[in-house]
């Protein structure tokens, strides 16, 4: 058997340490695997990397759906949810004849843009579903640290050496 000094242990340790991180990031709570990805690609693709800010991925947008759903009290969210993640698939079956995430990134984008298309009165289930999956995404990123600091440029409760307010004296009264 190897003997490890005191160094290789610590080592060893520290590498684990650093690892439980990722590894748990890589462990879907309630999606399965392929889901997870889904859901990534859906939530990049309504909030995406630029100049600005890197995107719904980098924020752990998918991540922090799969985990808000495992917590749910309630049954319905989540069946709901894998209903949509169907629907979106089968849509990309009829529109491209292949599985969303076997389609390619323009086609995905195809797929959401009919999905949306309907946004203010939707009638079909990933018309629905759209909503759902927009209204989670927009609110994991903006509860995000990528989302709050880099995207909004949010600074933080600050003390201000003067009121920054409008004059209130230039709206005029009826």
């Amino acid at each position: 058997m190897d003997q490890h000094t005191r160094r290789d242990l610590i080592l060893i340790a520290a590498a684990a340490v650093a690892a439980a991180p990722l590894a748990a990031q890589s462990a879907p709570a309630f999606f399965t695997p392929d889901e997870l990805r889904m859901v990534e690609e859906l939530s990049e693709i309504i909030i995406p990397a630029d100049d600005h800010s890197p995107g719904a991925r980098a924020a752990g947008v998918a991540a922090f759906i799969d985990k808000s759903l495992a917590e749910s009290f309630e049954e319905e969210p989540r069946t709901e949810f894998r209903d949509g993640l169907r629907s979106v698939d089968k849509l990309c079956h009829d529109m491209h004849h292949t599985s969303f995430l076997e389609a390619t990134p323009e086609q995905r984008v195809a797929v959401v843009a009919r999905m949306a298309r309907n946004e203010k009165s939707p009638k079909k289930t990933e018309e629905h579903f759209f909503l759902e999956i927009k209204f989670r995404t927009a609110h994991a990123y903006y509860t995000s640290d990528i989302g709050i600091h880099k995207e909004i440029e949010y600074k933080g409760n600050t003390m201000l050496n003067q009121f920054v307010g409008y004059d209130a004296s230039t709206v005029p009264i009826p």
